[in-house]
């Protein structure tokens, strides 16, 4: 089964979609709005990746969300289910191939330092950035059950690294 979208090699027009994207929804936060991270592998130069820009929302509160909702929908957004207490969570596919991942989080969520600095790790540590491309593409090509067997398969290493999620 094939993932959201295929890896493939650094892509330098990758900053530029996240500034991009993160000026067309920074509005849909609106007072709430702490800062719009860009993370994941397309954040980290020379990383392949699945070419999805991750935009980390930081968000005082989690507030308006029917309207906020309907306003990330008027931005080809769908909305996913919430990854845990204080994370939402949303997906733009086009011509049904993943383009973007916005994670909205409120100040103070653990997966804020975790996504920044599993980020930071990567652009500073050589090394652990070889390492994480080599397994992301070994679980792509032996991946048979979709995203969420890659995404599990990936875990260890980032808790490996990161430590691991609070219970």
């Amino acid at each position: 089964m094939a993932l959201t979208s295929q890896i493939t090699p650094y892509n330098e027009q990758w900053p530029s979609m996240f500034l991009a994207e993160k000026r067309l929804i920074a509005d849909v936060f609106g007072s709430d709005l702490i800062e719009i991270h860009h993370v994941g592998s397309t954040a980290v130069v020379g990383l392949w990746a699945k070419p999805e820009i991750d935009l980390l929302v930081e968000v005082r509160e989690q507030t308006n969300q029917v309207e906020r909702d309907q306003s990330m929908v008027s931005l080809g957004y769908v909305r996913g289910s919430n990854l845990s207490h204080g994370h939402h969570f949303y997906r733009k596919d086009v011509d049904g191939v993943r383009t973007h991942k916005v994670h909205v989080c409120l100040t103070g969520h653990w997966q804020i330092e975790r996504m920044i600095g599993f980020r930071d790790l990567l652009i500073d540590n050589a090394k652990v950035r070889q390492e994480y491309q080599r397994l992301k593409l070994h679980l792509e090509a032996s991946n048979r059950d979709g995203i969420a067997e890659y995404l599990a398969k990936k875990a260890p290493f980032i808790d490996d690294l990161m430590g691991p999620r609070p219970e």
